[in-house]
């Protein structure tokens, strides 16, 4: 596959995963979900793993915390929050809101890396602002506006596992760093599962809908989608990767509202609109500036 096809298929699959995670309401408890999707991302990466004798490097001591961070902060507890949001929110405002991970992006560049955003920078991640606040403002007190607010509070950690990630030794393969996502994400969801478990119910309830989610979350989101991203950014400019990437909003809310789970309204759109436009901003700066 070119990297073209590769960044569009990544776009795709990134684009449905709020659709997925909507799906997965009622036939699946969102702890499970990432949990088992985990463990397909492992067995997906392991022949990759096993064939070029990466186990080693997997589990030494001179990455094993960094990988552990990043597998929950990076994948356990985002991921697991993101879908409970999907039980009040729409995809819609789901995958507008995660733009949000940009702001958290420059703060913790700022904070960890003392890599301090320009003016133009600050004007991009104003707009950011803008498009999030004014879709939280309309949702005010709605159902929406807990799954929402969960959203917001939640794509900190994912900016958290990828600023630990830069601190991962060079040399080390993409593909080991995906199966380290997953590996490592496995005690925080073995414990965050064993609690809801034990306090609640644990929904699941095989059906077709159920393993279509399921297969997509393994195979495609956890395994598949970080191949592609890690090959397009590769073999094509950063910035017209992204350019790509950062539109997949945008299939959020029309497959969403094709799909009949949502209608879509103008404030949506506005918002939209606003952090797309930010987070081009951002992104294109950040891409002239080297980093």
């Amino acid at each position: 596959m070119n990297p073209l096809a590769a960044t569009w298929l990544c776009w795709a699959i990134i684009g449905l995963s709020p659709i997925a995670g909507k799906y997965a309401v009622g036939v699946i408890s969102p702890a499970l979900l990432v949990f088992l999707g985990t463990l397909i991302g492992v067995i997906y990466f392991t022949p990759w793993i096993t064939k070029n004798h990466k186990w080693g490097e997997l589990l030494s001591k001179e990455t094993r915390w960094k990988f552990l961070f990043i597998g929950t902060f990076g994948t356990a507890l985002p991921f697991t929050i993101s879908l409970i949001a999907l039980h009040y929110t729409t995809p819609g405002n789901a995958a507008i809101l995660q733009q949000s991970e940009l702001l958290y992006s420059l703060l913790f560049a700022a904070l960890f890396l003392k890599e301090y955003p320009t003016k133009a920078q600050l004007a991009g991640s104003a707009l950011i602002v803008l498009g999030v606040a004014f879709i939280l403002v309309k949702e005010h007190y709605t159902p929406r506006w807990t799954g929402d607010l969960l959203i917001v509070g939640s794509t900190w950690m994912l900016q958290a596992g990828s600023a630990m990630a830069k601190k991962l030794p060079k040399q080390l393969d993409y593909r080991l760093i995906g199966m380290a996502r997953n590996l490592y994400a496995l005690p925080a969801l073995i414990i965050i599962t064993a609690i809801i478990a034990c306090t609640d119910t644990l929904v699941l309830k095989p059906n077709l809908q159920m393993f279509s989610v399921l297969t997509y979350t393994g195979v495609l989101k956890y395994g598949l989608a970080m191949v592609l991203w890690y090959k397009a950014i590769r073999m094509l400019d950063l910035s017209r990767v992204t350019a790509i990437y950062l539109s997949y909003p945008v299939l959020s809310l029309i497959g969403s509202a094709l799909l009949g789970l949502e209608k879509i309204t103008p404030y949506q759109v506005f918002g939209l609109l606003l952090t797309l436009a930010g987070a081009y901003w951002v992104s294109n700066l950040v891409k002239k500036q080297g980093h």
